[in-house]
Order: C-alpha cells, then structure tokens, then sequence
C-alpha cells in the first residue's frame, strides 16, 4: 500500500487540477494553485526530486483528474513467461506501457509485444484489472490502472526494441530481477496461476 503523504498528495493535485479546469472566479483560480503547490511541496518534501522536474511530471495535466492506463502483455511459452529487460533500469517487465489514445487495450498489448520484443502476438482474454496502490510498488506520483492482458504467439521472433535490452522466457521459479514499478512478483505469480487454470475469473482490485 502506497504511504499516506503520497495519497495526500495525488488527492490534492486532483482537487487542483479539476478546480483549474472548471473554475471562473480569479480568487478560486488561485486557490487551486495554491493546492496544487502544497501538493508540489508534499511530494519534494518526501522524495529527492526537484520542484521544477515535480511540476512537469506530476503537476502537469489539464481537464478532470482520471487514472492513468497501463497495459502489459501476458505471453507464455513452453510453460515460461515472455519479459524484457528495460534500459530504464537494467531489469525486468511484462510488455507493455501506457495505453495509446485512439488504440484499444488489446491493440495497446499487441503493439507494445512487437515493439518491446519482436513478437507478433494476437490479444485472447482480460486476466485483471490492477489498481497499483494496491499492491507493492514503489511510489507513482500518477493513479495508475494496469490491465493485464494474455497473448498469444502467432509469428515474428526476439528482438530487442527501442526501449529494451533483452529478451527472455522465464519459468515461475527462475524470475530475473523484476522492474517492480512495471510489475511485482504477486503479479507474475497472479499471470501464471491463470496459465494453470484458465477459467480462473477476472482478477480486479
């Protein structure tokens, strides 16, 4: 569970932001800046990161406050789980990333395979619905839904992308060392107890 300053924190950036969005008067436009600045404050207290570079990433969006959509692509093979090695870090993720305006979920899940992998994949089924602060990742300035998505292969072959440096299938027991701000062991654990029972329900938070 994500700590009390960080959801202090996103709750005030979303009063702000829906207060700029559909305020008038002046005096109001300036108090919602005013929250949207401790939100600022809250968030540099707690981290090392500079108010400027907070701004930008966390205080930055305009109209009315809604999560942020994450898609990552469940693909087993011979009983092993498809994941890449982000450059970002050095470790290790599901396919995936932030759902495309215009593409729906599956087409997100099937660019995001190619693109990350060099898999040609076809989306099969919804496996869950994750609220991220639920579970444990490190803190996300941003609310974030991941939506977990199993696919298959139909051709295509490892390749590395832009973003990535490896390819590989993992078995449950052998994980490389997980990107948990991507994904955690609960969830890998979550996609493989649904390769073993595949009429297991929709997962959601």
């Amino acid at each position: 569970m994500e700590p009390k300053w960080l959801d202090w924190a996103k709750q005030l950036q979303s009063i702000a932001q829906v207060g700029l969005t559909y305020s008038k008067d002046v005096y109001d436009l300036e108090r919602f800046e005013l929250i949207r600045k401790l939100s600022i404050d809250i968030l540099a207290h707690h981290t090392e990161l500079d108010k400027t570079i907070i701004r930008d990433l966390f205080a930055n969006e305009t109209g009315y406050a809604t999560p942020k959509v994450d898609v990552r692509a469940v693909v087993f093979q011979n009983g092993k789980i498809l994941m890449v090695r982000e450059n970002s870090d050095g470790k290790w993720a599901l396919p995936g990333g932030w759902a495309d305006i215009g593409l729906a979920p599956s087409e997100v899940a099937v660019k995001e395979v190619k693109e990350e992998s060099g898999f040609d994949v076809k989306a099969d089924k919804l496996l869950a619905v994750i609220d991220m602060k639920c579970h444990p990742h490190p803190p996300s300035p941003y609310h974030v839904y991941k939506l977990l998505i199993q696919c298959e292969i139909i051709g295509g072959h490892a390749t590395e992308g832009i973003e990535t440096s490896g390819v590989g299938f993992f078995a449950e027991n052998e994980l490389p060392p997980l990107s948990t701000a991507r994904n955690t062991k609960s969830q890998i654990e979550l996609a493989f107890k649904y390769l073993k029972n595949p009429q297991e329900s929709v997962y959601f938070d």
